[in-house]
């Protein structure tokens, strides 16, 4: 053994694992968009989850990032715990494939044979020729991913080449031979490697690869290897639970949880059957029998497939220990719990009461974003700090009715098939946040009157009367969005439209104004900030508003749905005679409202 054997080994090991994680990153990134779509339409059908955990784990060759995409899923509500358990079953299976690849290697073919072609010191220089070819003159799409995957797949090959030549070189030292023997000898001790590996390199399926490449020894028994092979699963299991807690919901932690328990159920389920089976004398033939690529690879699958098999009807019970062991985060009593509580997922199978309590989760909200927004105007006149912390508190509660609301609806539009019911979920999904839009300028304007309260700052009476005739018309918006949501009132949501081009205007306006005051000295830069902040705060409740009415407009006339923007577009060109009518009222009655400067000799 010389330092050049060590060289070449450790060099082997460099490719093969950067071949592996080039080959993992071009197939994500050139298939990212579907796996992200098949992942998110996954049923409570657990067969056909783990069908699709084993599928996407296959191409992509890693269960830790299989299992890390159906956390954040679930984190982000489109998948549910329950749906990912088949998943994680099915990445573990999955993950076999790449050792059943590598197990080429073991492929004997003669000099003149064409499956010559098929072995690894063949398939490493042909993926990197076409590999590279595509690189540099591919011009079609994902040309480059593509690219990457096959050379990816070269370098792998020819690392683990690099890899069986080193070993077939230390094969003559006495303390390689010790080494890799002692492990049959200490199946504790193979386990602990397998698992050691595993964690440091993050994934079963490159130390699987470095395990084949050392069965070119011709030292490892099978006695010595399936103790390291399943130890590599808990290895592997451990880095993707630490992967699916950093600064995860409880949900997803749980679903680390579960891939451990799993893992750890097919330890004790191998270690038994292996032990039972031995006893009986079924595997004396294979015990002490030197091990290559393809048994291991064979060892590998067996296990795995073996172990979901009989391990699949626990899943729900691994679900509940999970819920044990990470406790739901403590939830503060909100006000709102009783309609929060209203989402539940037990009347996805009457979608009629689902959406019954969406529909009371948004009016509610809806309520809460437009007191707050009288609130804070209220803050303008008589700064109160009590009445500043009740809008902030309550912004809060508008977030989170905010996210509960958002998260119900995707959860729950699997589960429709009336088009009717499916056109309703629509409008809800575009409200949601457009009434969390109105909050937010609720506590921005709650911010300047603090501003104006802390600094003594005034508007001039001229100002002052401008804000208020804005307030009015922006009042009045809301009035017609709460009618036309709340009541289904098609003629209010058809009055919001021209309305808020009026509130466009006057906005406009009031900025002209405002800097001519600015440029008169009437008016301090502190003065102008805030002043500039209520208009544009103004400004983007009357747009939230508007898109609420044509939520509600294409929800009653869905045939305008495929030519929306065309539509509105019409209406505020002139187009339409009603719409003219509301906007030409609406000009002249707040537009009257506003007082014209004083003229400097005054």
């Amino acid at each position: 053994m010389s330092f050049f054997d060590l060289l070449t080994l450790f060099g082997g090991l460099a490719m093969f694992l950067y071949g592996m994680r080039l080959m993992g990153d071009g197939l994500k990134e050139s298939s990212s968009g579907a796996l992200k779509v098949a992942m998110e339409h996954v049923t409570n059908n657990s067969f056909k989850a783990f069908l699709l955990g084993f599928g996407v784990t296959a191409l992509i060759q890693s269960s830790t990032a299989t299992i890390v995409i159906t956390s954040g899923l679930i984190g982000a509500g489109i998948l549910s715990l329950h749906q990912s358990l088949g998943i994680i079953v099915g990445a573990n299976v999955g993950t076999t494939v790449t050792g059943q690849i590598i197990r080429l290697l073991d492929m004997d073919a003669s000099g003149g044979s064409w499956l010559q072609i098929f072995k690894p010191s063949s398939l490493a220089p042909i993926a990197l020729i076409l590999g590279i070819l595509i690189v540099m003159g591919g011009r079609f799409r994902n040309s480059h991913a593509i690219g990457n995957i096959a050379i990816g797949f070269g370098v792998l090959f020819s690392g683990l080449l690099n890899m069986t030549d080193a070993v077939s070189n230390l094969t003559q030292s006495g303390i390689f031979e010790k080494l890799l023997s002692g492990l049959g000898g200490n199946p504790v001790l193979g386990y602990a490697v397998g698992a050691a590996v595993a964690f440091v390199l993050q994934s079963s399926s490159a130390t699987i690869g470095i395990l084949q490449a050392f069965s070119a020894s011709g030292f490892l028994t099978f006695k010595a290897v399936y103790p390291v092979i399943v130890g590599i699963y808990l290895g592997d299991c451990v880095t993707t639970a630490i992967v699916c807690s950093i600064g995860a919901k409880e949900d997803a932690k749980r679903v680390g949880i579960i891939h451990i328990l799993f893992n750890l159920s097919k330890t004790v389920l191998v270690f038994a059957v292996v032990a039972v089976v031995h006893q009986f004398g079924v595997l004396d033939t294979i015990w002490d029998q030197t091990v290559n690529s393809g048994v291991i690879a064979n060892t590998n699958t067996i296990f795995n497939l073996g172990s979901a098999v009989l391990l699949f009807p626990l899943l729900n019970t691994y679900e509940k220990l999970s819920r044990r062991i990470v406790k739901d985060a403590p939830v503060p009593e909100n006000k709102y719990k009783e309609k929060l509580d209203g989402l539940n997922p037990a009347f996805f199978a009457t979608p009629a009461l689902a959406l019954k309590s969406c529909y009371d989760l948004l009016v509610t909200q809806f309520e809460a974003a437009r007191s707050n927004v009288s609130l804070a105007i209220t803050q303008l006149k008589s700064y109160d700090e009590k009445r500043a912390q009740g809008v902030d508190e309550e912004e809060e509660n508008i977030d989170l009715l905010t996210d509960r609301a958002s998260q119900y609806i995707v959860q729950l539009l699997p589960h429709l098939s009336q088009k009717d019911h499916i056109s309703t979920l629509d409008q809800y999904y575009r409200v949601v946040t457009e009434f969390e839009r109105i909050g937010d300028e609720a506590a921005r304007i709650n911010k300047v009157g603090k501003e104006l309260s802390e600094r003594k700052l005034e508007f001039s009476e001229v100002a002052q009367k401008e804000l208020e005739s804005l307030f009015a018309l922006v009042s009045h918006i809301l009035d017609c969005t709460d009618r036309a949501f709340r009541s289904r009132d098609l003629n209010a949501a058809y009055r919001i439209e021209p309305l808020e081009e009026v509130a466009d205007e006057m906005v406009s306006t009031l900025k002209v104004n405002h800097l001519n005051r600015m440029g008169n000295g009437k008016c301090t830069l502190y003065a102008d900030a805030n002043f500039m902040n209520l208009l544009s705060a103004s400004d983007h409740i009357a747009s939230a508003c508007a898109n609420i009415g044509q939520a509600t407009i294409i929800r009653f006339r869905p045939e305008l749905a495929a030519t929306e923007h065309n539509y509105f577009e019409s209406l505020r060109a002139g187009g339409d005679e009603a719409y003219n009518k509301i906007y030409t009222e609406a000009h002249d009655e707040y537009f009257g409202k506003l007082q014209p400067e004083p003229s400097p000799e005054n």
